[in-house]
C-alpha cells in the first residue's frame, strides 16, 4: 500500500466525508422532495431551471452531471407535467428546459421545506465551523477543478 504524506491523508479523508455527505444529502433531498412528487435528482434540475430555460448540457455543466442523466430526468419531468421544452434560438436541436407552474409550485413547496430543515440542521454547528467548511470545501473544489483541465494530469494519465 502505498504512503500517503499527511496532506494525501488528510485530502482524501476529505473527499471520503464528501462521499459520504453526499448519499446522506441525497437522501433527505429526497424525503424533502417527496411530498411534491420529486427527487432529489428531478430538485436539482428544477432549481437550474428556475433561473431561465437551459439546454441539457448547460443544465449538466451546472450540476457536474452527465448530459444524458440529465436528460433523462429532464424527459420524466417534462412527462409528469413540471417542465417543458421550447425552441433554442442558439441551437437548432439542442432544446430549451423551461419550468412550467407545476414545477415553480413543486419547487417553491421544496424550498420551504429545505429552509427549515437547514435552519434545525445548520443551528447544531456554530456559524464560524460552518464557513470554514464551505469555505474548505470551495478550494478542494476549485484544485479538483484545476487539476481535471491541468496539461500535466493529462500526460501523466496518459
Amino acid at each position: 500500500m502505498a504512503r500517503l504524506t499527511a496532506a494525501a491523508a488528510t485530502f482524501s479523508e476529505l473527499v471520503i466525508e464528501v462521499f459520504r455527505l453526499n448519499g446522506l444529502a441525497l437522501e433527505a433531498g429526497d424525503r424533502l422532495a417527496k411530498p411534491a412528487g420529486l427527487t432529489s435528482a428531478r430538485w436539482q434540475v428544477l432549481g437550474v431551471v428556475d433561473h431561465g430555460p437551459a439546454p441539457v448540457s448547460n443544465v449538466a455543466r451546472v450540476m457536474g452531471l452527465t448530459r444524458q442523466s440529465v436528460q433523462q430526468v429532464a424527459d420524466v419531468l417534462e412527462r409528469d407535467g413540471f417542465v417543458e421544452y421550447a425552441e433554442n434560438p442558439h441551437h437548432r436541436t439542442a432544446k430549451l428546459i423551461a419550468i412550467t407552474a407545476a414545477g415553480r409550485e413543486a419547487l417553491r413547496q421544496i424550498e420551504a421545506r429545505q429552509a427549515a430543515w437547514a435552519d434545525r440542521l445548520g443551528k447544531q454547528i456554530d456559524l464560524p465551523s460552518l464557513r470554514a467548511a464551505v469555505d474548505a470545501l470551495r478550494k478542494a473544489r476549485e484544485v479538483l477543478e484545476q487539476d481535471a483541465s491541468s496539461p500535466a494530469r493529462r500526460a501523466q494519465e496518459g
